[in-house]
């Protein structure tokens, strides 16, 4: 078995990535950060979400484990005090692993092009000034002309970052869908769109053609230079994102730890 390593810059992450690194070569494990089996990332969701990208095009034969600095995140399981356990459960891998839908993103441009982008969390197209202006098909057919700040299209773990912030619901991973939620809409007798947001099912797309070139496109911790994009699409990608489930934490449980407080 080949493991990569990708941490943060904080002192702290590359302190506990040189006590890893040991450790693991102490138990004749090899580090493989180029073509690796298993991701560990130390830091937080950010970092991990960082590795997901960075190996984006191996995501169909790598498992990941989140290795958390500071508290628990949602996609973190280990605490860096818990380095012994970790590497007793990499060296003794039991090959399982659990998996949770992605968002597939194309982007077609007015020269016929497009290229497809893959999210472990959610893709965003905001509008930094003035107002977004955006026709939305469903079905292959005009739903709605959204007006406002931007929308936001989540996975079902990425239903707890931005979208839950713009009023959406928390989806759980086992559903295979992705959420569309409106970022500050206007409505009034003018202007007017669902104004909910739309949990779309595996097999259909969202469809947003734009109306203007003044606005960001954001996926996770990445974006792209907006240059004539005419559409974007969006649907469940056809691969999932794979965690090794020595002790994958329950996703209620980390909603709950995220959110809500503990009940006396």
């Amino acid at each position: 078995m080949k493991i990569a390593i990708f941490n943060n810059n904080a002192v702290s992450s590359q302190a506990i990535t040189k006590k890893l690194t040991l450790a693991l070569k102490k138990n004749n494990i090899i580090i493989d950060n180029n073509e690796p089996d298993i991701v560990v990332t130390v830091g937080g969701d950010g970092t991990l979400l960082g590795a997901f990208q960075h190996y984006v095009d191996q995501v169909d034969h790598i498992r990941f484990v989140g290795l958390h600095t500071g508290h628990l995140g949602f996609y973190t399981d280990w605490l860096s005090t818990e380095l012994d356990e970790l590497v007793n459960s990499l060296v003794n891998d039991n090959s399982q692993s659990v998996s949770y839908p992605l968002l597939d993103m194309t982007v077609v441009y007015d020269s016929g092009e497009h290229y497809h982008f893959l999210a472990l969390n959610e893709a965003a197209i905001k509008q930094p000034t003035g107002t977004l202006v955006a026709d939305i098909y469903l079905g292959n057919q005009i739903f709605e002309r959204f007006r406002g700040d931007g929308i936001s299209v989540a996975t079902p773990t990425g239903s707890t970052a931005y979208n839950k912030a713009n009023g959406g619901a928390v989806l759980h991973p086992s559903l295979s869908a992705i959420q569309m939620s409106e970022i500050a809409s206007i409505n009034n007798r003018v202007f007017r769109t669902l104004g909910s947001p739309l949990i779309v099912p595996q097999g259909q797309e969202i469809i947003m053609k734009p109306k203007s070139d003044h606005f960001l496109v954001m996926y996770d911790q990445s974006d792209i230079k907006v240059k004539s994009i005419t559409e974007l699409r969006f649907r469940v990608a056809d691969k999932q994102v794979h965690f090794a489930a020595y002790r994958h934490v329950d996703f209620w449980q980390r909603v709950h730890r995220a959110f809500i407080s503990d009940i006396e």
